[in-house]
């Protein structure tokens, strides 16, 4: 495989797809060595069978708006590759989608998350109109209420996981997260959560953030600190800024993100392409040693750049995000057991996923000067799994 040549390829196929070409653009140059390793895969043309997906659905909305106006958009549902279990991914709609998303989901076929702008409100819409539609009470939704399957934790996943893996990248150096200052971006779930286990851990976050501007606290986001925004923002559904109103010796910063101030560690837990080389450079010059993504694809291509020269820790979000989809295959497991477990349970689960996560990155990412290049790591990790599931699936093939 020449990874620059399939990139221009799948370039010329979707023109129209920055954030697909972004994805495949880090992913394929990380996986080459290790895929030229195995002529078997370049006979059966997994490059392309992997980054082509099976299906894309398509489906017309029409809704009615606040001015009771009709109005018709189109619905899409991207089922990428089952490989290692049903279809999965986070959905940004509007609620008018149920009516024919139902159609292309179910348990074993399509399990949907939540996603920006979709939390546990819009998640329950989804399942009732599932529900109603179907006549069925399925797991066909992940990140339900706890009265109708959801799972305990699986709220906090994605934010808690974040700092575990960040803890263990840190140990790698001998370095302890207590006492240490950190940027948080967002203050949607990812972050809220993300916040409290720092603050769990004894680190010390400094700021929050939405799309209107950010929060800088000087004095720290405490627990006391945390319920005021937590009730803010998933209740009042408030803007940030009212935090600065409130704590009068935090400062708020209109239409900036939080990437000059400075501390030791950096959580953007907002939005993919949040971070430029000019931000990334900001924050090794004022001290930061880790960064662990808990949004998806947060770091622009010339950042993650950036972060590896200066050899500091750095984490993709595929690796350090992970703990939400993996709770939410914990609540699948749940689903199909129709039991519900502890809070416990679930979070012991998750150290242990993470950790494992975090192991693979290290085998596959580390460098003959002993710098862990966690995005290599987690590519070639996540690529060989799929890969050898695809290939033990074609016809023909055994694996020697």
């Amino acid at each position: 495989m020449n990874a620059a040549k399939v990139v221009e390829d799948l370039k010329q196929r979707f023109p129209n797809e920055p954030e697909y070409i972004q994805a495949v653009s880090q992913v394929l140059p990380t996986i080459e060595e290790e895929y030229n390793k195995h002529p078997e895969f370049e006979k059966a043309n997994l490059i392309e069978r992997l980054c082509i997906p099976d299906r894309v659905c398509e489906f017309r909305i029409t809704w009615v708006d606040d001015k009771g106006n009709v109005q018709t958009n189109m619905g899409y549902r991207i089922q990428h590759n089952n490989a290692i279990g049903p279809y999965k991914g986070g959905l940004r709609y509007h609620k008018s989608v149920n009516n024919e998303l139902y159609r292309v989901i179910g348990p074993d076929e399509d399990v949907p998350a939540g996603d920006i702008g979709v939390g546990g409100r819009e998640v329950g819409y989804l399942f009732g109109q599932y529900k109603k539609l179907t006549h069925q009470f399925q797991g066909v939704l992940t990140g339900k209420g706890l009265s109708f399957g959801g799972s305990l934790i699986r709220p906090e996943a994605t934010g808690y996981g974040c700092v575990y893996f960040l803890t263990s990248m840190l140990a790698t150096r001998g370095i302890e997260l207590k006492g240490k200052k950190v940027l948080i971006s967002g203050s949607g779930n990812v972050a809220q959560y993300a916040t409290e286990k720092c603050i769990q851990l004894g680190a010390i976050p400094l700021t929050l953030s939405d799309s209107d501007g950010y929060i800088f606290d000087p004095d720290g986001i405490d627990e006391a600190k945390l319920a005021y925004v937590k009730e803010l923002k998933n209740v009042e559904r408030g803007r940030i800024k009212e935090y600065a109103e409130e704590y009068p010796n935090a400062v708020y910063h209109a239409g900036e993100r939080p990437w000059h101030e400075k501390a030791d560690i950096a959580l953007p837990c907002a939005t993919q392409n949040e971070i430029n080389g000019e931000q990334a450079q900001a924050l090794i010059d004022n001290g930061v040693i880790a960064v662990a993504e808990g949004a998806n694809m947060p770091s622009l291509p010339e950042a993650i750049k950036i972060f590896q020269d200066a050899k500091i820790l750095y984490a993709p979000g595929k690796a350090s995000n992970a703990g939400g989809v993996s709770v939410s295959g914990l609540e699948m497991s749940q689903n199909s057991e129709r039991l519900s477990w502890t809070a416990k349970e679930v979070d012991d689960y998750l150290k242990r996923i993470m950790n494992d996560i975090h192991e693979n990155c290290v085998k596959y990412g580390t460098q003959a000067d002993g710098y862990i290049n966690y995005v290599k790591g987690a590519n070639v990790a996540g690529f060989m799994k799929v890969a050898n599931r695809v290939l033990y699936n074609t016809s023909g093939y055994r694996k020697h």
